[in-house]
């Protein structure tokens, strides 16, 4: 009996590191593939130069939003439009988009939402009550706190044009203030590829898809065809359902790095991540406790497991294996993400990290029966009729 649990341990542990070697090679041929928005062959203006509006939706954003909004106007991209969106904020997050305007009405219109209608999310609202107002070719949804350099969009618009893209999603640099965000936003990019493949987003013929809250750019004609976010509107997750949606449609959808040009801090040390991970992951599971425990169970397999091998001469091989093949796929990312292949070593402890906010996401929704958004309490049986599954 001892000698077949050895060999099941062993069978396990070589399987993982052979599934990791394949993701490794994956990444060394395939990332090559994903466009970079610095190269210089980006660097000119859109055929047609089509006009762009860029939807803010803000809450709570006192701290970012003006950061946020003087970046976008100092784009140099002239056909450009700015819509921030003031989400029922309590600071002075309305105050601030108030001010900007005032002093760029030609470039920047604020809208103020003080009353949330049933059955929507306050962000999806917010973006959809935006998109509504412009005619522009196309649309940018974006955060309230990220940042740009002056050239982002205007390369974003000549890869997107030159590609013939519906949707183009960018993947922002992540600004790391402390060690532990470091550590953990190098787990995720890592995870990250087992769920989508960069490389094969654009193949119709593939599943791979992508949105990102920080940069969904669209041409407003796919935007009407899908539906628009009326068609996402009690969507926790909204931007990877965005993407999937796009993607399921059967539009062109497109993904570049953007090192440098798209800038976002996502939250203060791992406990800050954690708390967001809490309040999100459950939801990215379609609320299905079988589906998170599996989720569970391939991390600790794939991302925990490996590293207790090294306490056991006869796994220490494919632990070794499996060690330096997660090396070398942080090592490649991060020439994309600029995220150090050193936060490689404190692997296990994210997978840790994040196997507790799972759980405890799981644990909090079915608590409270559901999840307070925006200052706006949603019930788990409202939130499972739009779930990210298909």
């Amino acid at each position: 009996m001892i000698h077949v649990l050895r060999l099941g341990v062993q069978t396990i542990a070589w399987l993982v590191a052979l599934a990791w070697v394949y993701k490794l090679l994956s990444v060394i041929r395939g990332l090559p593939l994903v466009p970079d928005l610095c190269d210089p062959q980006w660097d000119s203006l859109p055929d047609g130069m089509p006009s762009l509006t860029v939807i803010v939706p803000a809450r709570q954003e006192a701290a970012d939003i003006g950061a946020t909004l003087r970046s976008l106007l100092a784009q140099d991209y002239p056909n450009l439009q700015i819509i921030a969106v003031d989400d029922r904020s309590t600071d002075e997050t309305g105050a601030i988009i108030d001010r900007i305007a005032q002093q760029h009405p030609q470039h920047l219109r604020a809208i103020h939402v003080t009353e949330l209608p049933a059955g929507w999310l306050g962000k999806t609202h917010a973006m959809a009550l935006a998109a509504r107002q412009g005619e522009s070719d196309w649309i940018l949804f974006t955060d309230a706190d990220i940042t740009f350099a002056p050239d982002a969009l205007r390369r974003a618009l000549v890869l997107a044009t030159a590609t013939g893209a519906d949707h183009l999603v960018a993947v922002p640099t992540m600004q790391i203030a402390r060690w532990d965000e470091g550590m953990m936003l190098g787990f995720f990019q890592c995870i990250g590829i087992w769920i989508a493949r960069p490389w094969h987003i654009p193949d119709p013929s593939r599943n791979d898809s992508a949105g990102a809250g920080a940069f969904n750019l669209i041409r407003r004609s796919a935007y009407q065809q899908i539906g628009g976010f009326e068609a996402l509107r009690m969507v926790v997750l909204e931007d990877i359902a965005f993407g999937r949606l796009i993607k399921s449609s059967g539009l062109k959808q497109r993904l570049a790095f953007a090192p440098g040009l798209i800038r976002v801090h996502w939250a203060s040390g791992a406990l800050g991540l954690m708390r967001v991970m809490v309040k999100n992951l459950f939801s990215g599971f379609g609320f299905s406790v079988p589906l998170l425990l599996a989720g569970c169970v391939w991390v600790i397999v794939f991302c925990l497991f490996p590293p207790v091998g090294f306490a056991f001469p006869s796994l220490r091989l494919p632990t070794a294996i499996t060690a330096l093949a997660v090396f070398g796929i942080y090592r490649f990312l991060g020439r994309r993400s600029l995220i150090s292949s050193g936060y490689a070593l404190l692997f296990s402890s994210a997978a840790v990290v994040f196997v507790i906010a799972m759980l405890q996401s799981m644990q909090a929704v079915r608590r409270q029966g559901g999840v307070t958004w925006r200052g706006t309490f949603y019930s788990l049986k409202d939130l499972k009729r739009f779930t990210l599954l298909p």
